[in-house]
This record gives structure tokens, C-alpha cells and sequence, in this order.
């Protein structure tokens, strides 16, 4: 097995991201998490055909007394509900979990934001061991332990935040994912040089045809200098009060457009998160110019790139600027009923700005 690339997070709860291919199958590792008798694996209709067998035979083979329920949701981010989250607590009430028990998030963002729930609220928090298999949640939701589900009103809006015991972005489950989703993943990438690094951002211009070929070292680089990223992110600010809300660059504009168009982007026309991402990302940027806070250029250039790796930069068409304006204003980040945004000076120079005016931020929806 190719050695794994680490990165550690630190804080009150630290743990450890691993991340190389064959990891999934290391069920000596993966059981060095289960502290008690109990394992819950959590997958969805796409993954688990592919490798929750697998996951199966190698926790059992390192730890052949442990009873392994296995919930398995339909694919999509329309099954990040609550009721999916009440029939995934009824398998761990059936399971017998106890309180040393541990959840496997065996999946995308959706499996893992949900998982990582359940494990947050089952006799008040029992371990979770992220294994993340599209590039997005490698990058983005696996780490931090913000966990959620979406209600019709808006998306991640019940939740809590409950960080994992470990990290295991096994890359080998990369070569299996369609090249959409592996688009989806790279928007979350840019989206960190955006914020904080104008060198990454620029090595990603560089990089993409490696990336969009879905190399495996190249992918391996840009996963462990994410992952580095929000680590020291996370470490500072583990409950989103400050710094950490920067991380959300793109997502308030971008949650509302999933919200908006009806959540989807699996086998139908609607943007995934990413490709939401990549267009809020856009938005912020040219509301950012319009404010007179960066450059014209700088959004260009952003621009320019999201395009280079085919994702969308224009809000899709038939969503009302209005009623994307209403979606935002549901934002967890708004404070006392103002707009409260993720920015920018520049490429690497995000910030969180409070207070908004409604009426910039509608022209830029209207200019799309």
C-alpha cells in the first residue's frame, strides 16, 4: 500500500486526515477507531455497491466480534433529511449501539453531513470516522465536523457541529467517480486559493489539465493542500465565530441557487454543490469589484479559470434575482437581519463584511 499523506488537526478535539489509495481497505486502521462493539456504516445507493463490502470484510477481519449494522440512503442531496436522519437512528436503536459505538460515513458530502448528525445526536455523541469518496467531501465536508441536513426553506440549516475521530480519503475511489463530480470537488479546491492563497490559486491555472485528467498524484497535492488549509482554519475557529466563515466563499450565493432551483444536480439538470459554488463564487467576486473592495480583474481572472475547468459561472436560468435575495437572507452568517457575506480584496485576501446592502447584492443577482 502506497504510503498516506497526513495532515493533522489540532484544537480540542484533534485527529488526523490520511489520504492516499487503499485506505477504505485497511481494516486495522479503521478499527483502531471503535472503541466499543458497535459499528454503524452509513452509505448511499452509488457507493455502497462499490465498496461498503469491502469496508464490511476489513473491520471484520481486524475485529471479528463487532456487530456491523449498514444504512444505505438513495443517492442526491434530496435524501439530506430528517426523516433519512430518523430512519438512520432507528438502524443504530436496532443495532443496539451503545455509547462507545462508532458511525462510518461511507460516501459524498450528503452521506457525511448526515452521518456525521447521527453521530452527533445518537445517546448525545458517539464516534464518526469520515470516509469521504468524491473529491468535494475529501476537501471540504469530511473536515471541521460540521454536520447537517436541509429542510425546504434552506440547506444545513439543522445540524451541529461534532468532529470526526479520523480522516480516511482513500484517492483510490476517485478513478470511480464521474467526471462532473470530480469538477464539482475542484471548485471547492479554487475556492482555497481564492481565500488565502494566491500561489495555490496560481499552481490550479498550472495544474488543470493534470487535475480534469484526474491524476492521481496531482489529485493527492491539491487534496492535502486543501485539507491543509482548513485545518489551520478549524483549529482557530472551531464553531464558525470568526475566521472559519471564510471558508463559505460562494456559499451564500450558492446555497440559495440549490435551495431555489429544488436540491438536485444527480441525473437532472440542477447544480450540484460545487457547480453552485463555483457560480457564488463568481457573484461574490463581481459584488466585491462593484463595492469598490477589489479589483475587476481579479474576478476576471476567477472567472476565467471556473470556465478552464467547465463549471458554470452564470446563475442558471428562471432563477428569480428576488427570490435568490429572500434564500440568502435564511444565511447562518447574517447577523440581526442584515447580510452578512464572504468577500474579497483580491485573489487570497477573502473577509467576512456585515451589514450589506440589499440593493448591491440584487443587482449583482439581476446581472447574473
Amino acid at each position: 500500500m502506497t504510503t498516506a499523506r497526513t495532515v493533522d488537526v489540532g484544537g480540542e478535539h484533534p485527529y488526523t486526515i490520511a489520504i492516499g489509495p487503499g485506505l477504505a481497505g485497511d481494516g486495522t486502521a479503521l478499527a483502531r477507531h471503535v472503541r466499543g462493539r458497535h459499528a454503524l456504516l452509513v452509505s448511499d445507493s452509488i457507493v455502497a455497491p462499490l465498496y461498503a463490502g469491502a469496508v464490511r470484510e476489513a473491520l471484520h477481519a481486524a475485529r471479528p466480534e463487532l456487530a456491523i449494522g449498514t444504512f444505505v440512503l438513495p443517492a442526491g442531496e434530496e435524501s439530506k433529511t430528517l426523516a433519512h436522519f430518523g430512519a438512520a437512528i432507528d438502524a443504530l436503536a436496532t443495532l443496539g449501539a451503545t455509547r462507545d459505538a462508532c458511525v462510518f460515513a461511507l460516501g459524498g458530502g450528503v452521506v457525511g453531513d448526515l452521518a456525521g448528525f447521527v453521530a452527533a445526536c445518537w445517546m448525545r455523541g458517539v464516534d464518526c470516522v469520515q470516509l469521504p469518496t468524491t473529491l468535494l467531501s475529501m476537501v471540504d465536508s469530511s473536515v471541521g465536523g460540521k454536520t447537517a441536513v436541509d429542510i425546504p426553506q434552506g440547506k444545513n440549516l439543522v445540524g451541529a457541529f461534532h468532529p470526526p475521530r479520523a480522516v480516511f480519503a482513500d484517492t483510490a475511489t476517485l478513478a470511480t467517480l464521474p467526471p462532473r463530480e470530480l469538477r464539482a470537488g475542484l471548485a471547492e479546491v479554487i475556492k482555497y486559493g481564492a481565500i488565502r492563497d494566491a500561489r495555490f490559486f496560481q499552481w490550479l491555472e498550472q495544474e488543470r489539465p493534470a487535475l480534469l485528467a484526474g491524476d492521481p498524484d496531482t489529485l493527492a497535492l491539491a487534496i492535502a493542500a486543501s485539507c491543509e488549509h482548513k485545518a489551520e482554519i478549524v483549529e482557530r475557529d472551531p464553531l464558525e465565530k470568526g475566521e472559519r466563515a471564510l471558508l463559505n466563499l460562494g456559499h451564500t450565493f450558492g446555497h440559495a441557487i440549490e435551495t431555489q432551483q429544488g436540491y438536485g444536480g444527480l441525473g437532472n439538470d440542477n447544480l450540484n454543490h460545487g457547480e453552485a459554488v463555483a457560480v457564488g463564487m463568481v457573484l461574490a467576486a463581481r459584488l466585491s469589484a462593484d463595492l469598490g473592495m477589489a479589483p475587476v480583474a481579479d474576478a476576471d481572472r476567477l472567472e476565467s479559470l471556473l470556465q478552464a475547468y467547465a463549471l458554470p459561472t452564470r446563475i442558471p436560468a428562471g432563477l428569480a434575482a428576488d427570490a435568490l435575495l429572500a434564500r440568502m437572507r435564511l444565511d447562518k452568517k447574517n447577523l440581526a437581519g442584515r447580510l452578512r457575506l464572504v468577500l474579497w480584496r483580491g485573489i487570497g485576501q477573502a473577509e467576512v463584511v456585515p451589514g450589506v446592502d440589499e440593493a448591491r447584492v440584487l443587482a449583482v443577482l439581476r446581472a447574473g
